[in-house]
């Protein structure tokens, strides 16, 4: 145990080391702060794009999933390369021509600033406070997992134990990030992909060992080994994958906090490659994540977890030797740190771009901007801290069911908006920007409305038809209006044939895969 703790702090040590050789200098500018002076090269831009989306979230809580429904909850992970690919070739193109500091600078152009301003402000709320709190959270859950014994003579419950490690990970994450800005982040976001891929093969490695061989994924889970479940699955149905691919339009499309990186780049073909690498880890990290978990559940086919979320952590703590667990847990780590940094990191800047120069202070100087997004950091912190409270809360309350899907759930209430935004501003011509701004607001109630009379209603399978629904009402009365026209940019932009070459392969890739593993 000493060992494994040993391993941790050693990490901690060489992270804040890196972030702080990364610090900026005092009177940094907005555009190195907020984006690397725009200088980002494609694989910086692949790494630390997979590394702020894998978090220790997909370690304990996806690899639970996979435990109960199988290579199903992969869908999560490879249907991404649906939205890389719109992003690459759709969405980045266009903000790169417009070197938008924020995804909210293209809405506010195609939209309006209120539209643009809703997005801001929800943005901020689902990633401050959501995201924010659920990575604390789970990164908290593994810690004392592995290490609850350390604690024991402290004589503290166990959601005392998680509320300390949520706020010491909370702020030594929020140090380097203020000190840096993204500079700091994609710098120790590389070390940590390093760490959290390493760890992931060899809890992989060490799952199908003891299942008896890959041939056992087959012979011993083969019932696991499906990534369409019946149309009447309670959690994961196939029709659900059209939702998942609905929602990866604004995930990967319009998301500040995944696509900072592209923002970034040195030019388009660092930000597609990157984005197209991006998409090949993706199947890397449905390997990884999902694969343990289905392993797990033939292991332990006679005598089957209690509690699914324990997955990841019986793997490490009852079938790897002492340090490697410790390898393994520095990996759950990076995994946290990576997606924390990076939250702060977008959130302060849609807070200092979108909101305190836009509204607050117009005459505001690029010094005191990087003042006012490192000051978010500081609040982003605070607010992740108390839904990470809620969490626990949550969980203590309930042990037996996976919290993925309930997080899920949850978030989508903002999500289906953002969707609705994307498409209304990439797909139509000249939308009504008041019944865009409405039909966003209004599919929070529609959605509460389908989850109220149809309880039974899968949540991907909801989100599809208030997608298409909300969509409906804007599309109509547009294409009537101005007809069946795409608005006025390039609509697919290509920086090289070669590029080009690359997404058609990955996108045949994830059509392969569906008929393969159906």
């Amino acid at each position: 145990m000493i060992i494994n703790l040993a391993i941790i702090l050693t990490y901690f040590i060489i992270i804040m080391i890196i972030g702080i050789w990364s610090r900026a200098k005092s009177d940094v500018g907005v555009e190195e702060y907020f984006l690397s002076s725009r200088s980002l090269k494609w694989p910086y831009i692949a790494v630390s794009t997979i590394a702020t989306n894998v978090q220790a979230n997909h370690f304990i809580a996806m690899a639970g999933s996979a435990y109960v429904f199988g290579l199903a909850q992969a869908n999560l992970e490879i249907n991404a390369i649906f939205g890389i690919l719109i992003a690459a070739f759709v969405f980045v193109p266009i903000y790169l021509r417009m070197k938008v500091f924020t995804i909210t600078q293209f809405f506010e152009s195609r939209l309006g600033p209120r539209v643009a301003l809703a997005y801001s402000v929800f943005m901020i709320i689902l990633y401050s406070f959501m995201y924010l709190g659920t990575a604390l959270f789970w990164a908290a859950y593994a810690a004392n997992g592995v290490f609850g014994e350390l604690f024991n003579f402290t004589n503290l419950s166990v959601p005392a134990r998680l509320g300390i490690l949520i706020i010491f990970t909370g702020a030594f994450s929020a140090v380097y990030t203020y000190l840096g800005g993204l500079r700091a982040v994609v710098r120790t976001d590389v070390v940590q992909f390093c760490l959290l891929v390493l760890g992931g093969f060899v809890i992989l490695f060490v799952a199908i060992h003891h299942l008896g061989g890959w041939s056992e994924l087959w012979n011993t889970t083969g019932d696991l080994m499906h990534l369409h479940l019946p149309r009447d699955h309670d959690t994961l149905p196939w029709i659900g994958i059209f939702g998942m691919l609905l929602l990866n339009l604004n995930y990967w499309g319009a998301n500040q906090v995944i696509l900072q990186r592209a923002l970034a780049a040195k030019d388009l073909k660092q930000a597609q490659i990157g984005l197209l690498v991006g998409g090949v880890l993706k199947y890397v990290m449905a390997l990884i994540i999902i694969v343990p978990g289905i392993a797990l559940a033939g292991i332990l086919r006679d005598n089957p977890l209690n509690d699914p979320d324990l997955t990841y952590l019986t793997l490490v703590n009852d079938y790897l030797p002492v340090g490697v667990s410790g390898l393994i847990l520095t990996g759950l780590f990076a995994s946290l740190m990576s997606t924390l940094d990076s939250i702060y990191n977008s959130v302060s800047t849609l807070w200092s771009i979108d909101i305190y120069k836009r509204y607050l202070n117009p005459q505001a100087s690029e010094t005191q901007m990087v003042k006012a997004g490192r000051y978010s950091i500081i609040a982003s912190f605070l607010t992740g801290a108390i839904f990470a409270f809620i969490v626990v809360y949550v969980k203590f309350g309930n042990p037996g069911f996976p919290l993925t899907h309930w997080f899920n759930a949850m978030s989508y209430y903002i999500k289906i908006g953002f969707v609705i935004i994307i498409m209304s501003a990439m797909f139509l011509y000249a939308p009504n920007r008041k019944l865009v701004l409405s039909t966003m607001l209004f599919s929070v109630v529609l959605t509460y409305i389908f989850q109220t009379a149809m309880p039974e209603l899968n949540y991907f399978v909801r989100t599809m038809w208030v997608i298409i629904i909300c969509f409906g009402v804007i599309a109509i009365p547009t294409i009537i209006k101005n007809g069946f026209r795409l608005p006025q940019d390039r609509f697919i932009e290509v920086s090289e044939r070669s590029v080009l070459n690359f997404g058609i392969i990955l996108a045949l890739s994830l059509i392969g895969a569906h008929i393969i593993f159906h």
